[in-house]
């Protein structure tokens, strides 16, 4: 048997597994809707190729829709085929979009054939030496065999190098395409030379040659021997048009224009949450409980030695999540239009240690959102729709919104009356609107899912129900529809709004009693969730409604300067390239840069093609002036773009306010998020975005105070590795990066020059992030040698560092996750990744995220002191107004300034006890910028 190459490039033949697997596989195969035998066949195919052959180069290749160059070249080609059937026609889209959530390259391109695709990349790979195998049942690619690609026929298993194309065909690969010329293929229509199979054809290939060699040596076919060879040379004579016919539609090309290149087909990591749809929704029941039983959805190749496949990675050490199937009777739901049945939910409610609530709005917006019906659920199963506001319903046909609210406001605010939801705080802020203070939040689905793995897929409902219960619920563009089109709730025919409504709270208790169970026996885990992220959220629902006051003549005004100076830098940029385009088009900079300019290529993009991204351009900017006028040019049109030209706009008109949303379940470490507009993002560092933050302003007799953790991260890692000079340096109050320098340098810290503490602060901050010598060079702008050098004294001087880092890097490795001081487990799934590059990352990420992960564990801790005694003694002169990564902002009256500086940094240096001391710093003005 052939040897397969050792990480070849993979390129499977999707399109020609398609018809074989729709036809080798059960057609009764279905999920209820739609036959899945071809998907199971294809998926099962590509599985199949990669658990036998370790390669991290790999793309899956089908068929265009519509005609290729073949039809126009002649237009009986295929004519005899009949058209794909619909069993198989709608089973082509979800095939796609598997293939893609497991994180493949899927290339099908219009005007040829996959044959084609497949042919031009592996052409492209051998003659850069590169081992190619392609996976493909059909016999005309054995053309392209040579000595770096080979086939494999992975439904039977057989692989065809160079001497396995001449044991099966009698010839070489050169050959294939005059033999596949010669004998035609009725099922493409191509026709060949009439009399001439198999044998013949071998026959005369052997015999003679080529087509050319056989068309000028016709006299000497008679002497071959074989049955016939006496009229054979009349029949290509009388066929020669055909033979050379054929020969063109047999040859498969290899110069496809591709955005693509073998070197870009890399594998991505897999849309975990995106597979367990796909598979839930064809039914894949074994391949969806890899997934629910905690594998990412990577499939790798068996170890030669015998090792069996991994297809999930490390995980942690929790109890198993409770991933049966749910069966759901979705007519055991209840809608609620008359005060009678009201008031028995009522009862039910009273008498409920817990029950699931949500509200239906029509808006995502919770500032404008107007409330259109709340859902109960109080037992699994048992739940209810409350419509209040739908437009069509005339009022005897629903309860009033007002007299609904007035029921359900003292249930709402009593503390003891305890309520779970899916993503609470929303609903929490549009109750707020009607004058609700919703309190006894006890539980949230999605903070649950969160807590226990931040890392383990999407925390919205549908996911989780998903992941947990199998179950796929109703979704919104089912009952409102899509795009420009769709429905807001109010709009929404109450036989599609009930069910839909209910199941959300029938779901979300659902979902609690599952994810409660895994979080309640967990001492680590149950803390986060129970007295850090359930007790944020109302202190988070205050913070968004109180929103914060923009200067919006300013950022006009602003807006109106980087426009002016985007058209000089527009300008320059023309004068620079000698040409006028478009500085916002990858495409035309690539052609500018690389074609007309000749500059070096950096880095490229996935598809092959030269990158042109910031941190290409930053090291293309460092010696030609054209990328550091785009570079100039991008981030202050992404200023202007994003917050200049946009937050005017976003200002509330009732409140006069900007309103952000914060995020609890989104990044992997534990800190907060925020969306329109996104604060973590204004630059602090530039001019611009020093300016930006000066339309974030106080009002009249009031104070913008701001109060930020010093070097929170460095303190946190010399508690994590408790190094003594690192502690030393802390707690004796020194500059520690000075320190560092003094360290390293092995001088006194007043002899420490501002060069030196520069170089010491890059290694203090990059060490954190995992920096290697190479980055630190390239930050520094010093040799790669001196860099090291730098780096291997650091070490020397803080060995608590290395050794933290070292052991962090085994322990996450051995379980799969590490931990922040207060036990938010923070999951790497890559952690034992054959992928080299994959592995390393998720090893930076591990010595990270228990820093990163701390420090957001902190503030939030903090920011839960200082709500309270806001609640409690502040209020009416101090509002929190924004957290931005290590820092709480503040809208202060001016009178109260003194004493409230003091007591919010007294509780932020009190919300941890840490081997070092907490230090927050306090600045106040007028506006943001100022108050730094």
């Amino acid at each position: 048997m052939a040897r397969i190459p050792d990480n070849p490039l993979i390129l499977i033949d999707g399109s020609s597994y398609l018809y074989r697997a729709f036809h080798a596989y059960p057609g009764t195969m279905s999920n209820g809707d739609i036959p899945t035998n071809a998907v199971y066949g294809v998926v099962n195919m590509v599985r199949s190729m990669m658990r036998q052959f370790a390669s991290d180069r790999i793309a899956v290749i089908f068929d265009a829709k519509g005609k290729t160059f073949r039809d126009e070249m002649f237009p009986e080609y295929k004519a005899h085929r009949p058209p794909m059937p619909d069993d198989l026609r709608c089973q082509i889209e979800p095939l796609h979009n598997i293939i893609r959530a497991m994180g493949l390259p899927l290339l099908s391109i219009e005007g040829v054939e996959a044959d084609d695709v497949i042919g031009t990349l592996a052409y492209q790979a051998s003659q850069a030496g590169m081992p190619v195998l392609i996976s493909t049942g059909d016999k005309d690619m054995a053309q392209l065999v040579d000595d770096n690609v080979t086939l494999i026929n992975t439904m039977t298993n057989v692989v065809m190098d160079r001497d396995g194309v001449i044991e099966k065909f009698g010839i070489p690969p050169e050959l294939i395409i005059d033999y596949l010329a010669l004998m035609g293929d009725k099922v493409d229509n191509i026709p060949g030379v009439p009399g001439v199979g198999d044998k013949t054809a071998t026959a005369l290939l052997q015999g003679i040659g080529g087509l050319d060699a056989l068309y000028e040596n016709l006299d000497k076919i008679a002497d071959l021997g074989f049955r016939g060879s006496k009229t054979m040379a009349q029949k290509l004579e009388d066929n020669r048009d055909n033979a050379y016919m054929s020969y063109k539609l047999a040859t498969i090309k290899l110069d496809v224009e591709l955005e693509n290149t073998p070197e870009s087909l890399h594998k991505q990591t897999p849309d975990r949450d995106a597979l367990i749809e796909l598979y839930g929704k064809m039914a894949f029941k074994s391949w969806l409980s890899e997934l629910l039983e905690g594998g990412t959805g990577v499939v790798e190749a068996v170890e030669k030695s015998g090792d069996t496949a991994s297809v999930g990675s490390a995980t942690a050490s929790a109890p198993e999540a409770d991933t049966s199937a749910v069966k759901i009777d979705r007519s055991q739901y209840q809608t609620i239009l008359d005060q009678d049945t009201f008031n028995v939910w009522l009862d039910k409610l009273q008498s409920s240690e817990l029950f699931a609530f949500d509200t239906e709005t029509d808006s995502l917006d919770y500032m404008v959102a107007n409330l259109v019906g709340v859902s109960f659920a109080v037992a699994e199963g048992e739940a209810a729709y409350v419509p209040v506001a739908h437009d069509y319903l005339d009022a005897p046909q629903q309860l009033s919104r007002d007299w609904v609210l007035e029921q359900l406001k003292p249930i709402l605010e009593d503390e003891s009356k305890h309520k779970v939801g899916q993503n609470l705080k929303y609903d929490a802020s549009v109750l707020a609107r009607y004058g609700i203070e919703m309190r006894g939040i006890a539980h949230d689905t999605m903070l649950a899912s969160y807590v226990y793995n931040s890392v383990g897929g999407k925390h919205d409902m549908d996911s989780l129900a998903l992941r947990f219960m199998q179950h796929s619920c109703i979704s919104f563009e089912q009952v409102a529809g899509k795009g420009k089109n769709q429905l807001t709730f109010n709009q929404i025919d109450l036989e599609q709004a009930a069910p839909y409504a209910a199941e959300d709270a029938d779901v979300t208790l659902r979902l609690h009693n599952r994810l409660w169970k895994l979080i309640e026996q967990d001492e680590k885990l149950l803390p986060i969730y129970r007295d850090i992220e359930m007790p944020l959220v109302p202190v988070i629902s205050r913070i968004e409604r109180t929103g914060v006051l923009i200067n919006d003549m300013l950022l006009g005004s602003q807006s109106q300067e980087i426009a002016l100076r985007l058209d000089e830098l527009e300008k320059k940029a023309f004068e620079i390239a000698g040409q006028e385009f478009n500085l916002s088009s990858p495409k035309q900079l690539q052609t500018i840069f690389f074609e007309q300019m000749k500059l070096p290529v950096v880095k490229k993009t996935p598809s092959g093609t030269p990158s042109t991204n910031e941190e290409v351009l930053q090291e293309l900017a460092l010696d030609y002036p054209l990328p550091a006028v785009i570079l100039e040019y991008r981030g202050l049109a992404k200023l202007k773009s994003t917050y200049t030209d946009k937050l005017p706009k976003m200002i509330n008109p009732t409140t006069g306010r900007v309103h952000t949303s914060y995020h609890q379940a989104v990044t992997a470490t534990g800190r907060l998020s925020s969306t329109d507009p996104n604060l973590q993002n204004i630059p602090i560092r530039n001019e611009e975005g020093r300016r930006i933050r000066q339309a974030f302003i106080a009002p009249h007799g009031w104070k913008i105070m701001a109060v930020d953790y010093s070097q929170i991260e460095l303190r946190i890692m010399a508690h994590l590795s408790g190094d003594k000079a690192l502690l030393e340096a802390f707690q004796q109050g020194k500059d520690i990066h000075a320190a560092t320098a003094a360290e390293i340098l092995g001088i006194r810290i007043d002899q420490v020059t501002s060069e030196q503490r520069r170089r010491a602060k890059a290694v203090n901050f990059g060490l954190i992030y995992g920096m290697s010598a190479f980055g630190l060079a390239k930050q520094l702008g010093i040799p790669r040698g001196e860099a090291q050098t730098y780096m291997d004294k650091y070490f020397e001087r803080y060995p608590g560092v290395m050794q933290y880092m070292e052991d962090t890097r085994s322990a996450a490795s051995e379980q799969g996750y590490v931990e922040t001081i207060f036990g938010r487990r923070l999951h790497l799934p890559e952690i034992t990744s054959r992928n080299a590059m994959r592995r390393k990352a998720a090893e930076r990420a591990a010595i990270n995220a228990p820093m990163q992960g701390t420090a957001a564990d902190i503030i939030k801790k903090a920011m839960l002191s200082v709500d309270k005694w806001i609640r409690e003694e502040g209020a009416g002169r101090v509002k929190l107004l924004m957290q931005v990564h290590d820092e709480l902002v503040f809208e202060v009256e001016e009178t109260a300034l003194s004493e409230i500086e003091s007591k919010v940094r007294e509780l932020m240096e009190s919300a941890a006890s840490l081997q070092v001391p907490l230090v927050a710093e306090a600045g106040h003005g007028d506006n943001w910028d100022q108050a730094h």
